[in-house]
C-alpha cells in the first residue's frame, strides 16, 4: 500500500545586509546550501522557487517530500548549519501531509512531481460550522467545487493535510505555466457554495518554480560556479 508523506513549506527571506558580503562569501554560502539540498533529493522530493518580485516578506521557498517526519527534521538541521542561514529569517513555515481525499477518487499521498513554471500556495482553513454539516452533505456541496477546477485542467492541484500538525487545516498549492488561468480559477471558485465556509485562505505565494540554483541566483543576481 502506499505511504502517506509529510510535506512542509520553508519560505526564507534573506537579510538586505547579506547582499553586501564579498561576492565569493556569498557564492560560499549558497555552495552550501546547494550541497544540503542535493543530499536531501537524491532519494526524496524536494524543489525550489523564487519569490523575489511576487512577494516582498518572502524570497525562497524550499518544498521538501519525505515519507517520515525525521528526514525533513534532519534536513532543516543541515540547512540551518549553512553561512546563508545566518541570514534568513523564515516568515512562513507550513507542515501538512499528505492522505486520499474525501470528497474525489483521487489519491493524494504524494505532492505530484510536475514541473509546471508557477506554483500557487496558501493555508486553508475552513469555518466549525462546516464540520457540523452532514458528511454527505459536505460531499455534495464539494462536487461542484470540483466540477468547476476540472474547467481549468493546465492547473494541477495537491493538497495537502495540517489538522493537528500546524495551525492551518489544509496547504493548497495549485500548479501551472499561466497565472491568468490561475486568477480566473480562483474567482470563479469565489462563487461556489463551499467557498461560504471559507475562514481563511492568506497568506497567498505566488512562487517562480526553478533549480535550487537559479533560486539563490536570484537573491542577489550573482551566480554559483558549480554545477547544481
Amino acid at each position: 500500500m502506499p505511504e502517506r508523506h509529510f510535506v512542509k513549506y520553508t519560505f526564507l527571506k534573506v537579510d538586505p545586509a547579506w547582499r553586501r558580503l564579498d561576492p565569493a562569501e556569498r557564492e560560499a554560502h549558497k555552495r552550501e546550501v546547494i550541497a544540503a539540498c542535493e543530499d536531501y533529493a537524491q532519494e526524496r522530493l524536494l524543489r525550489a522557487f523564487s519569490l523575489v518580485g511576487t512577494r516582498g516578506d518572502a524570497d525562497l521557498l524550499l518544498l521538501s517530500q519525505a515519507q517520515n517526519l525525521e528526514r525533513i527534521h534532519e534536513f532543516h538541521v543541515v540547512l540551518a548549519q549553512s553561512g546563508l542561514m545566518a541570514w534568513c529569517d523564515t516568515p512562513y513555515s507550513f507542515l501538512a501531509m499528505t492522505k486520499p481525499s474525501e470528497y474525489s477518487d483521487e489519491s493524494r499521498l504524494e505532492v505530484r512531481p510536475a514541473h509546471s513554471k508557477y506554483l500557487f500556495v496558501y493555508p486553508f482553513v475552513k469555518t466549525r460550522e462546516w464540520y457540523g454539516l452532514d458528511p454527505k452533505e459536505r460531499w455534495r456541496i464539494m462536487q461542484e467545487h470540483i466540477r468547476m477546477g476540472k474547467e481549468y485542467p493546465s492547473i494541477d492541484l495537491n493538497t495537502s493535510y495540517s489538522f493537528g500538525l500546524d495551525d492551518q487545516e489544509f496547504v493548497v498549492a495549485f500548479e501551472g505555466d499561466e497565472p491568468a488561468v490561475f486568477l480566473d480559477l480562483v474567482q470563479r471558485l469565489r462563487t461556489t457554495e463551499s467557498s461560504l465556509f471559507t475562514k481563511r485562505d492568506t497568506p497567498t505565494f505566488t512562487c517562480v518554480s526553478m533549480s535550487v540554483e537559479r533560486a539563490l541566483n536570484a537573491l542577489d543576481g550573482a551566480a554559483v560556479h558549480v554545477s547544481a
